[in-house]
């Protein structure tokens, strides 16, 4: 039967070897070039050439990218080849275009012989599910590919015949794509809230691109990671514990600032931070002027300089 390890995402390109020896220079001489008067060309040479050693180079590129500075990781490249994903997978893949480029498996020019080229998720494979629900769902798909392969004895086009195609079917497909947007898309499908085909997809992505890089791998992570609050709709019962939501970081700062919570010993915020709760006014008393005395009203002149006294 099939199943959902059939996912596979190998890198083939680049090479660690390549990845190693320039891939660090190449994204370290765009950080420099933005704040040096140094030629790009100069900063490159010292660059791959080392004189510039890789424990710098990573210190600044580590600051620029967390910086927000994100065109300086879209430099470098990464291709990887996919497959025994469903067409479920790709649908989703595809949305994310800047910094992209797919290339899939046709479905009109390929005629299918093989058929058991589709994913049963384990939620219906390894369910327990009543009236054998998931020997049925075997059934309907199994059914499906034997009617496609009679429309195509039929000589109806394969591009015609894939109508009766079912979402599981299994897809191969080349995906290139930049650090920056890998980064953004590993950040969105590494959540715990994605889809488990596409999540299980780039948890392979990441395996590769520590492989070549432990570096760059290091910046592929949930969303939430680098935030530092989760900001899914969904988890705002926070059933997902990796950060908080975004609706508890707020509550709790709100209480700071309106004085309900007092630091303790954790980070003080300093006198001169903007962010720094301001200090609850004391209500003035009203005061009843019946009860005053009585006497002339004195307009004292001002003069620039007093204008800011009380």
């Amino acid at each position: 039967m099939p199943t959902t390890s059939d996912v596979s995402a190998r890198l083939i390109f680049p090479t660690k070897e390549i990845v190693e020896e320039y891939y660090l220079p190449i994204i370290y001489t765009a950080c420099r070039t933005c704040y040096s008067e140094q030629l790009p060309d100069q900063i490159w040479d010292k660059a791959v050439s080392r004189q510039v050693a890789d424990e710098k180079q990573q210190s600044l590129v580590r600051k620029v990218m967390e910086s927000g500075h994100g065109s300086t990781i879209e430099h470098v490249n990464f291709t990887f080849a996919i497959s025994g994903v469903t067409r479920t997978l790709s649908h989703q893949l595809v949305r994310h275009r800047a910094g992209t480029a797919f290339d899939q498996q046709s479905q009109r020019y390929v005629s299918f012989k093989q058929r058991d080229n589709y994913t049963i998720p384990d939620s219906i494979a390894k369910g327990d599910l009543p009236d054998d629900l998931a020997g049925q769902f075997k059934s309907a798909v199994d059914s499906n590919l034997e009617l496609y392969g009679q429309l195509l004895q039929a000589e109806v086009p394969a591009e015609d015949a894939r109508f009766i195609f079912p979402n599981a079917m299994q897809t191969n497909l080349i995906m290139t794509v930049n650090l920056r947007q890998l980064i953004h898309m590993s950040g969105l499908r590494l959540c715990t809230m994605a889809q488990w085909e596409i999540r299980q997809l780039f948890k392979q992505i990441r395996h590769e691109i520590f492989r070549v890089s432990p570096f760059f791998g290091s910046f592929l992570a949930p969303k939430c990671v680098p935030l530092g609050y989760c900001d899914e709709m969904g988890n705002r019962d926070e059933h997902c514990r990796i950060r908080p939501h975004r609706d508890t970081v707020m509550a709790v700062w709100e209480a700071y600032r309106s004085g309900e919570l007092a630091e303790t010993d954790g980070p003080v915020v300093p006198a001169t931070s903007p962010f720094r709760p301001k200090p609850r006014r004391t209500p003035v008393p009203v005061v009843d002027e019946s009860s005053l005395p009585d006497r002339p009203l004195v307009v004292a002149s001002e003069s620039a300089g007093d204008a800011d006294r009380v």
